[in-house]
């Protein structure tokens, strides 16, 4: 039986809230949510219970600081999140798009093998990602190139783009 294990890190946008999936037997946890102050529809506090364990999850927290930092532009992480198929077939699409680049929802949905129709739908499974950051759901955008939706708000989409592009440093 595995265990859900959470830390917390100082990140740009305040402390956030890693959790975590450690197997039976121990050792390095799986990735299942990072969240920030104030994000839509997420945990602000760890479950009761949940158990703290830092070595746990010292690898996630060592990968956010250096991409905070600007020294890392991808994730390699065992991942965890809790999601239906379609939420995990557009997530996994959000992997697929390179840091510093951006795509609309439409572009999303395409690469998710979807119509680029169902953009109401994949809004609302980039909406619904629990590995924030780490999934990049900050690189969609609207049709029109507009800043539109991010559950962390809008002003730190901004802040991660700004960061990725290389404006921010």
């Amino acid at each position: 039986m595995s265990t859900t294990v959470y830390t917390t890190m100082e990140s740009p946008f305040g402390r956030m809230l890693l959790s975590g999936v450690r197997p039976e037997g121990g050792g390095a946890a799986a990735l299942a949510a990072v969240t920030v102050p104030g994000q839509k529809y997420a945990l602000a506090e760890p479950a009761d219970a949940w158990e703290f364990d830092p070595e746990a999850l010292a690898e996630p927290v060592a990968q956010l600081t250096a991409y905070f930092s600007g020294e890392r532009t991808t994730f390699d992480l065992p991942l965890a999140p809790e999601g239906t198929e379609f939420r995990r077939r557009i997530w996994a699409a959000l992997d697929e798009v390179p840091y510093g680049t951006t795509v609309t929802y439409g572009q999303l949905a395409e690469l998710a093998g979807q119509s680029p129709r169902m953009v109401r739908a994949v809004g609302g499974a980039v909406g619904a990602n629990p590995l924030l950051i780490v999934r990049p759901c900050h690189r969609v955008l609207g049709a029109n190139g507009s800043l539109t939706g991010f559950a962390a708000g809008v002003d730190r989409k901004r802040w991660l783009l700004e960061l990725e592009s290389g404006t921010l440093f």
